[in-house]
C-alpha cells in the first residue's frame, strides 16, 4: 500500500510515522487508530506498510541516534524533579544577584511577587484610562483567530487595523473569546502610537534595562478566554501581569520530545485539554502552574514552553531586555 491509495488522512499518516518513530508500541499506534474508527485489518495494513518502507527505516535511524539525547534530557529532568523541579516557585523579596544567580543562569522559571509595586499602571490602567488618553490611536490587533487553528503561527494572516476606542469596546462588551487579540508582534508602542503608556511603568531595578525603549517590551491585551498555545521564545522573558488575571502553564526546555513540537517553536498538544490517546509522551511531561495575579511577574526562561490563558479582560508587559551581570544583554543561548 502505498502513500496516495491510504485511506488514512494524511495528518494522520504522519501521526502514525511520528509515534512508531517515538518509539511507541506498533499495537498501541494499532489500538489508537481502531479507537478511532480504523478498521483493523486497515489499522495493521497501514502500520506495516510504514515500518517496511525506506524512508521510515532512516527516520527510525535517526531516532536511534537521538534516542541518547533523550535519555540525558530524562535523567536532568528526574533530577530537577528531587530538586523541586514539579513546583513553579513563587518568591517576594528576591535580589537582582539571586535572580540572575539561581533563575537566569539557573534555567529556572519563577513567580516573582513585589517587584510591580511602584508602577503607576497598576493603579492607573483600565479600559476607560486607555479610552480616555490614546482612544484615537490607530493599534494594530489580531482578529479572526477562532476561525485559524493555526493562527498563532501564521499571525499575518490575521493583523488588521483600528481605532483603539473600537478594540476597547470590543474588550468591554465582557464576551468571552479567543477571537481577537493584541499581541507582541506589532507595532503598537512606536512613537505616535500607543508609546504613552510606558510612563505608567517602571523596569526592576538590575534586573531590566531601565530606559524601556519601545523595541525593549511588548503589550498583551485582549479579553478573558484569549489563549496563547503551548510554545517557546528563543530569548528569555519577564512577563508582568498588570490588569486581571491569567493562567499559566510551563513544561522545560529539556522535555521537548514529550511536547511533539510543531512548526518549530510551538507545539501539537493542546496543554488545556491534552489528549493523551494522540499524544501519549505528554503524559510524561513535567507541566508546572499558576495563576497571576495582578502585580504578579513570571521568567519565562529561553525555550521553555508555555500556555497561556486569561481568566479576565487582561494587559500584560514583556521585557526581553536584562541587566546580565558583565554579559551581553541580548546573548541568548542556542536552541
Amino acid at each position: 500500500m502505498n502513500g496516495d491509495e491510504s485511506p488514512l488522512r494524511p495528518e494522520w499518516r504522519q501521526w502514525l510515522a511520528e509515534n512508531l518513530a517515538l518509539g511507541v508500541t506498533e499495537e498501541d499506534v494499532q489500538q489508537v487508530l481502531v479507537s478511532s474508527g480504523v478498521a483493523p485489518e486497515v489499522a495493521r495494513a497501514e502500520v506495516a506498510a510504514a515500518v517496511a518502507h525506506p524512508y521510515f527505516r532512516a527516520c527510525r535511524q535517526l531516532a536511534r541516534h537521538f534516542g541518547w539525547m533523550e535519555s540525558l534530557m530524562d535523567a536532568y529532568s528526574a533530577l530537577r524533579a528531587q530538586d523541586g523541579g514539579r513546583a513553579l516557585e513563587v518568591r517576594q523579596g528576591v535580589t537582582p544577584e539571586e535572580f540572575f544567580q539561581r533563575y537566569y543562569f539557573g534555567h529556572r522559571p519563577v513567580v516573582l511577587r513585589g517587584m510591580m509595586a511602584d508602577w503607576p499602571a497598576l493603579q492607573r490602567w483600565s479600559l476607560s484610562y486607555f479610552r480616555e488618553r490614546l482612544g484615537s490611536v490607530e493599534v494594530e490587533v489580531m482578529t479572526g483567530r477562532d476561525a485559524d487553528p493555526e493562527h498563532a503561527a501564521f499571525q499575518d494572516r490575521h493583523r488588521a487595523r483600528m481605532p483603539f476606542a473600537d478594540f476597547l469596546g470590543l474588550l468591554e462588551s465582557g464576551t468571552r473569546t479567543n477571537d481577537y487579540y493584541m499581541v507582541p508582534r506589532n507595532e503598537n508602542w512606536r512613537e505616535g502610537g500607543l508609546s504613552p503608556l510606558r510612563e505608567d511603568l517602571r523596569a526592576p531595578a538590575g534586573i531590566i534595562e531601565p530606559d524601556l525603549r519601545q523595541d525593549m517590551l511588548t503589550l498583551l491585551l485582549g479579553p478573558a478566554g484569549t489563549v496563547t498555545p503551548l510554545h517557546h521564545d528563543n530569548m528569555n522573558i519577564l512577563l508582568g501581569q498588570v490588569m486581571g488575571r491569567k493562567h499559566v502553564r510551563l513544561v522545560p526546555s529539556f522535555e521537548r520530545h514529550r511536547v511533539y513540537p510543531h512548526r518549530g517553536t510551538f507545539s501539537h498538544v493542546d496543554a488545556a485539554a491534552p489528549d493523551l490517546n494522540l499524544h501519549p509522551l505528554y503524559g510524561e511531561a513535567t507541566v508546572l502552574e499558576a495563576v497571576l495575579e495582578p502585580g504578579d511577574m513570571v521568567f519565562l526562561p529561553v525555550g521553555w514552553w508555555h500556555w497561556v490563558k486569561a481568566l479576565d479582560v487582561s494587559a500584560s508587559v514583556t521585557f526581553h531586555h536584562f541587566r546580565v551581570p558583565g554579559g551581553n544583554t541580548h546573548l541568548e543561548p542556542p536552541l
